[in-house]
C-alpha cells in the first residue's frame, strides 16, 4: 500500500522513463491499483493475470470493435471492415475462419527451410566480425522476408512495406501516436500489386485471398472485395514485420545477460521452444492490448463505466507472482511457460506459430555461429512507440 511519503502509483504509456523499465510500475499497479484510471488520457487499466485473462475471454464486455490500440479507440475513428483484430463475433468468426486457411500447421512447417536459409544468408557474413547490430543485420530483415514470401510481395517492394509499417507505429517521445483515419489498416500501397496478382496468380497467400470463397455474415457465399484483400494484406504485413523482429532483439539481449542459460541451450537444442516462450513471457513484444467497455463493470469496488477505453496489461500479467512462481526471474527451464503475449481466447494471435518458428530458427543459427556474445548498452535504442516494445539498435559484441 502507498504511504504518506510515497506518491500514488502513476502509469503513462507514453512516458519514456517508464517505458525504459516499466516493471516496477507494473508491480505497484498490481498491488496498489489493480484497476487503475489515468485521468489525463481517460483510460482504465487491468494489471493482474486473472483479471487480464478473464477480460480477454469476455469479448461481449471488453469489445475489440473500436480497435485494440488505445490511441485509435480514443480517436474515435470509423474502422475499415476486414481487420479481425478490430472485430467481435459473428464477423470476427467469419474473417478468422478465412485467415486460418493461411496459417495452417502444414504451411508453417513448409516455411522452416526457407526461414533457415535466409537466417544463414544474414548471419554467415557476420562470422569473424567482432561487433555488429543484430537489429540491422537480422531482426529487421528476417520478418520482412518471411511475410513477403507468404504474401508474394516482390523483393524490390519489401523494404518499403517494412518502413511504412515502422513509420505508422513510430511516435514522438512522450506523446500519443498521431493517427490519420485514412492510414488505419490502410492497404493502399498494395493495391496495384493486388490488381497485378489477380491477373498473374501464383502459389502465395495473396492469390489465396483473392480466390477464397466463404460465407459472410449475411449467409452469402462470395469472395473478398478488392478493399478487403487490401486491408487483409496490410494487417498481415504489419503484424508479421513488427512483433517477430522485436522478439529476435529480446532473445539476443536475454541470452547475453544469462550466459549460463545460453550455454545450456547451445548444448541442448530441445530447450529452444522453452526459450522462445519464456522470452515472450518475460519481455513481451506488445505490453498491452486495448478494449472498449460496453457496459459498466466493477473491479475491487470501483466501477469502470460503459464507453471507457481500457488497457489489458499483458506484460504485467506475465510477471504476476499470483500466477507464476519466481515471476520476475528469467528461466528457460521453467515448466509452466504459458503466457498472454499472444492474447487469449478468440483473439489469440493467428501468427503465433510463425513468430515462434522465426525466433527459434534465428536463435538456433546464432548459437551455431557465435560462442559468447554481449550487448553494448551504450549503443542500444528502444523503438519509439507505445504499441510494441523492442529495440531499434542493439550492438552485439562477440567474445
Amino acid at each position: 500500500m502507498s504511504t504518506a511519503t510515497e506518491p500514488a502509483v502513476h502509469f503513462d504509456p507514453y512516458d519514456v522513463a517508464i517505458n525504459a523499465d516499466p516493471y516496477p510500475v507494473y508491480e505497484r499497479l498490481r498491488e496498489e491499483a489493480p484497476i487503475y484510471h489515468n485521468a489525463e488520457y481517460d483510460f482504465w487499466m487491468l494489471s493482474r493475470h486473472a483479471d487480464v485473462e478473464q477480460a480477454l475471454v469476455n469479448w461481449k464486455t471488453f469489445s475489440s470493435t473500436k480497435s485494440d490500440i488505445l490511441d485509435i479507440i480514443r480517436a474515435g475513428f470509423d474502422l475499415p471492415g476486414g481487420v479481425i483484430l478490430f472485430e467481435d463475433p459473428p464477423v470476427h468468426t467469419m474473417h478468422r475462419g478465412l485467415m486460418s486457411r493461411i496459417f495452417t500447421p502444414r504451411r508453417m512447417a513448409e516455411l522452416e527451410d526457407e526461414v533457415r536459409a535466409y537466417c544463414v544468408a544474414c548471419l554467415d557474413p557476420l562470422v569473424g566480425e567482432p561487433r555488429f547490430d543484430i537489429i540491422e543485420k537480422l531482426a529487421r530483415m528476417l520478418p520482412m522476408k518471411v511475410i513477403s514470401m507468404l504474401l508474394g510481395i516482390p523483393e524490390q517492394d519489401q523494404e518499403a512495406v517494412r518502413d511504412k509499417t515502422d513509420d505508422n507505429l513510430r511516435t514522438e517521445p512522450g506523446k500519443p501516436m498521431e493517427i490519420a483515419e485514412e492510414d488505419v489498416a490502410s492497404g493502399a500501397m498494395f493495391e496495384d500489386y493486388i490488381d497485378w496478382r489477380r491477373e498473374h496468380p501464383a502459389d502465395d497467400l495473396m492469390t489465396l485471398l483473392l480466390n477464397a470463397e466463404f460465407e459472410d455474415e449475411t449467409g452469402t457465399t462470395r469472395k473478398l472485395t478488392r478493399q478487403e484483400v487490401s486491408t487483409y494484406t496490410a494487417v498481415l504485413a504489419g503484424a508479421g514485420n513488427e512483433t517477430t523482429g522485436r522478439l529476435i532483439g529480446w532473445l539476443t539481449k536475454l541470452m547475453a545477460e544469462h550466459p549460463d542459460q545460453r550455454r545450456a541451450v547451445r548444448e541442448d537444442r530441445s530447450l529452444l521452444g522453452k526459450v522462445i516462450d519464456e522470452t515472450l513471457r518475460f519481455e513481451p513484444t506488445g505490453h498491452a492490448t486495448a478494449r472498449y467497455v460496453t457496459e459498466d463493470v466493477e473491479y475491487y469496488g470501483t466501477t469502470v463505466p460503459a464507453g471507457s477505453p481500457i488497457l489489458l496489461s499483458l506484460a504485467s500479467a506475465n510477471r504476476d507472482p499470483r500466477r507464476y512462481e519466481n515471476a520476475g526471474v528469467y528461466d528457460v527451464h521453467r515448466d509452466d511457460v504459458q503466457h498472454l503475449t499472444f492474447g487469449y481466447g478468440l483473439h489469440y494471435c493467428l501468427g503465433a506459430n510463425l513468430a515462434r518458428l522465426e525466433g527459434r530458427v534465428a536463435l538456433d543459427e546464432m548459437l551455431n555461429r557465435f560462442g559468447d556474445w554481449d550487448v553494448d548498452p551504450s549503443g542500444m535504442r528502444l523503438f519509439p512507440t507505445s504499441t510494441v516494445r523492442g529495440w531499434e539498435a542493439m550492438p552485439v559484441v562477440v567474445g
